[in-house]
């Protein structure tokens, strides 16, 4: 990498180090450091929630879904622009005011409303592992970036630079440092994609003539996708919007519940089409890259020697001259920490506001309470570092600790919201067997390396285990 490269990627994180630096001494109570005051505006909150849900490991996770499938792997994010919509006509009109009547600061805390204090205590645990996972996922997508674009780094010493300036980040600013950067970064990922990464790389393999002489024709195709696939990705990824801790943290902090709408408006757009034929078309000419030979210099002579997630990162180290290729690298980095910064903080909400402070009852002064909250956000993300050092590919990860929090948490909000029915025991038994039923068959088929019956993700049989408990517990259990 050329010293004009690490010049503006150095620039780059001291600044974001500033921005976290500044915030910390502007935070005056715990209500600034996980809601930013409540008074945010829909184009700061909606940039940040794209932000946050695409992030680097979608980034390159669709880089590599774009590498083994092309264009059809947009499809998942499709998903998401559903989920985004959904929540701003379904979630956001019902819990906005509750959140502001009753000053809820977690997503648990609608549990507490909903239910009682003790799912709100399970749904708390739930977010926290789903996230702590999610987060380790972003410090793994952002080792991996490293390692493929500096000389002589490996992947586990990247992974130490990355989750060392993530958790200090985090650890110092909270989330108006989180939803200000979010902002600035993503313009920055999108500027960098559209003027630089895709132009350049589109040139430098040949156009399309030389893309239709590498790969068949069912990469250029929407319908190469199965069924099963598609729905797959669909119940994972669409119910995470009504169960995110992060998102649910951005409905909060929004001004009201208009500019919360407006924000999930413009969060789907931004992920599909746009941020969805990006990164899969950068994943498709990295595929058509590999097969030219582009990448030899790294030992890889054909796209079939390679992990598919490496193929974006080689392709910009390939194709980028100086400079621009700090740019470039900013602009990734910018996408993983816009992810990881926010799961980070939402983990360390959920252990701060609903494990210690309801559960073991800690009542402090603010100052206290933002000490507490950056120890606590310092220590779970040591713990996604270590989650992030034994996985071996970042998509893998994120899906599976978005399958535990949805299998774990969706029914029973929808249950409280819209089931006149429902119960605090019906709730509670509902995200101990849905979250339960999904960890185990998700270590079922890694380890019996089988598939589940129609070829259907642990998720989908954990959803329907929640929904039946939930369903015949709170008809069991009127009385709740």
């Amino acid at each position: 990498m050329h010293i004009a490269d690490i010049i503006v990627f150095a620039v780059y994180i001291l600044a974001v180090l500033g921005v976290g630096f500044y915030f910390m001494r502007r935070n005056k109570s715990n209500e600034d450091y996980y809601l930013g005051s409540r008074n945010m505006s829909y184009p700061h909150v909606g940039l940040s929630v794209v932000a946050t849900d695409v992030g680097g490991g979608f980034s390159i996770g669709l880089g590599g879904l774009g590498f083994i499938m092309g264009i059809s792997g947009s499809w998942m994010l499709f998903t998401g622009l559903v989920g985004a919509w959904l929540a701003a006509v379904f979630l956001i009109p019902r819990v906005k005011p509750l959140s502001m009547e009753h000053s809820f600061y977690t997503m648990p805390d609608l549990f507490g409303y909903l239910f009682n204090s003790k799912t709100a205590v399970i749904a708390g645990i739930i977010s926290a592992v789903g996230y702590l996972g999610f987060t380790g996922s972003q410090m793994m997508a952002g080792a991996l970036l490293a390692s493929s674009t500096f000389d002589g780094l490996t992947l586990d010493a990247a992974l130490i630079v990355m989750g060392f300036i993530i958790v200090i980040y985090t650890v110092m600013g909270g989330i108006k440092a989180v939803i200000y950067t979010d902002t600035f970064q993503w313009i920055l990922l999108m500027g960098g994609l559209i003027f630089i990464g895709l132009p350049l790389a589109y040139h430098q393999i040949g156009g399309y003539e030389a893309i239709t002489a590498a790969v068949g024709p069912e990469f250029l195709s929407l319908r190469n996708i199965s069924w099963q696939q598609f729905v797959n990705w669909g119940i994972t990824i669409i119910p995470i919007w009504f169960v995110g801790m992060t998102l649910y943290q951005r409905i909060y902090a929004s001004r009201n519940v208009e500019e919360a709408k407006k924000a999930w408006y413009l969060a789907g757009l931004f992920e599909w089409p746009i941020m969805a034929f990006m990164g899969v078309l950068l994943g498709l000419f990295a595929r058509v890259a590999a097969d030219q030979g582009m990448f030899s210099f790294a030992g890889f002579e054909s796209a079939e020697l390679m992990n598919p997630e490496q193929g974006l990162p080689l392709l910009l180290r390939t194709v980028l001259p100086a400079g621009l290729m700090g740019l470039m690298m900013a602009a990734y980095f910018s996408a993983v920490m816009s992810t990881a910064d926010s799961c980070l903080v939402a983990a360390s909400g959920n252990v701060t506001g609903d494990l210690l402070r309801k559960w073991f009852g800690l009542n402090m002064d603010d100052n206290r309470l933002i000490g507490l909250s950056q120890i606590t956000t310092l220590v779970l993300g040591v713990i996604a570092f270590m989650l992030a050092s034994v996985m071996e590919t970042v998509l893998e990860l994120m899906l599976y600790s978005y399958a535990i929090m949805v299998s774990g948490l969706l029914i029973p909000i929808l249950g409280g919201l819209y089931f006149s029915k429902s119960t605090a025991s019906g709730a509670l038994w509902s995200m101990i067997s849905g979250g339960g039923l999904t960890f185990a068959l998700i270590l079922y088929t890694q380890f019996a390396d089988t598939q589940l019956p129609l070829g259907l993700d642990p998720i989908f049989y954990g959803l329907l285990a929640s929904l039946m408990v939930f369903v015949s517990v709170s008809r069991i259990r009127k009385s709740d």
